[in-house]
């Protein structure tokens, strides 16, 4: 066998046994898909707490803003509730002003229409100083929750141990595309194994900003590192959802998860816009890896599988595909065992998914291994090179409109500090 062969089948085989016992290790931690019932029933509160829910906006379609603002103000939450729409220097605001209008009249209901855009982790922070809730939940502009999901993320966060809870993400537009499915299947698989799985030993990595909730009191102690969060010198303007959830561990919380409370987001139903938001994953990611392994001596040691997994797996993936191209091109021949290993690798990924999803469509997710191969992994190489680049990216490919200066009146407002 050539040179290129072996080092081939050594990384594959390498990254084999590693993901074997990684995915081993989070599908016997994460609950099966019986397990994913409704919360059960509580005893009545003493006190309902306060929950103030913070909506970053920017470019928005008018059409995707109102379908999530009606479905907070649908909350069948017993406490109080305020929310916080906060427009990032929106520059389509005319088409916004009348989704602005229909809730004006809506006591529940704070704009803050921010001059210019300042970024989403900005953005959540005009909110957070004006907010005044016992809990915060985080919803972006273009998810739509479950009527119940309000009240099940409060009935978690009645142990005061908890800093963070995240509820499931379900794609909104899951029958768009062919791409819509898959995402709507790997948000499945992100949400009911691998944060499950972590959600066991009280260490959810990232609570996802579709739909996360924190404890007020512990956000407020840890805004100042939140805001000025610094990569090598420079402000970090992405990544909020990774950093705030490492922070509340790194301050002593636990994060959790709730699988029944239902967030559906609209996912990007072409490819590139799904690698934008890939790159920008990929870079928070690597950028809050380093945090995150100072952390590990305090949690539970498969916490520390789950980095290695998340980390050096991709990296052995990579190699092997790199020397089995290079075996095609330079001896001609064809890398047989590192085809063979991942497509059964694929065949038992797909079908463990299948049975515990209790779901036949999950076989077709089989159809992500070229993406992941071909795709996302030299994009989470150029990620790794271009750490210092930032941008709010999942809002580029919106169409941008000229700025308007007038403000309809009946628009309820909160002034900029």
């Amino acid at each position: 066998m050539d040179l290129f062969g072996t080092a081939g089948t050594v990384a594959i085989s390498l990254y084999a046994l590693l993901s074997g016992v990684y995915k081993g290790m989070q599908v016997l931690y994460a609950p099966t898909a019986s397990s994913f019932s409704a919360s059960p029933g509580s005893p009545p509160f003493n006190a309902l707490a306060s929950v103030d829910v913070i909506v970053p906006c920017f470019n928005e379609d008018p059409d995707i803003l109102s379908a999530c603002l009606e479905s907070i103000a649908n909350q069948d939450y017993a406490g109080r509730l305020q929310v916080f729409v906060v427009d990032d220097g929106s520059t389509n605001r005319e088409d916004l002003a009348p989704v602005h209008n229909t809730y004006a009249g809506d006591p529940r209901f704070n704009f803050i229409l921010l001059p210019t855009n300042a970024g989403k982790r900005k953005a959540q922070i005009a909110a957070i100083r004006r907010s005044s809730g016992d809990l915060l939940l985080n919803v972006d502009s273009d998810t739509t929750l479950a009527p119940d999901v309000v009240t099940k993320l409060v009935h978690k966060m009645r142990d005061p141990s908890i800093g963070a809870v995240m509820g499931q993400l379900v794609a909104r537009n899951r029958s768009d595309t062919w791409l819509t499915r898959l995402i709507d299947m790997e948000y499945w698989l992100a949400c009911n194994e691998e944060r499950a799985a972590q959600a066991r030993f009280g260490a959810v990595m990232c609570c996802c900003g579709p739909c996360a909730m924190y404890r007020r009191s512990a956000l407020l102690l840890l805004l100042d590192q939140y805001e000025t969060q610094l990569f090598r010198g420079k402000t970090s303007d992405f990544g909020e959802d990774r950093h705030l959830t490492i922070l509340m561990l790194k301050a002593g919380f636990r994060t959790e998860y709730v699988a029944d409370a239902i967030a559906a987001t609209v996912v990007p139903d072409r490819l590139a816009p799904y690698l934008r938001q890939q790159l920008r994953w990929a870079r928070s990611t690597f950028r809050d890896t380093l945090l995150a392994l100072r952390l590990l001596r305090r949690l539970d040691r498969y916490l520390t599988l789950d980095v290695i997994g998340q980390n050096l797996g991709p990296l052995l993936l990579a190699v092997s595909v790199l020397m089995g191209l290079a075996q095609i091109a330079v001896a001609a021949t064809i890398p047989w065992s590192t085809i063979t290993m991942i497509a059964f690798m694929t065949v038992v990924r797909t079908s463990v998914a299948a049975l515990r999803a209790r779901q036949v469509r999950f076989l077709t997710f089989a159809a992500h291994t070229p993406i992941n191969l071909f795709l996302i992994l030299p994009l989470k190489a150029y990620a790794l090179c271009t750490l210092s680049n930032s941008a709010w990216l999942s809002r580029t490919d919106v169409l941008q409109r000229s700025p308007r200066s007038a403000q309809t009146s009946s628009l309820k407002s909160l002034p900029v500090d």
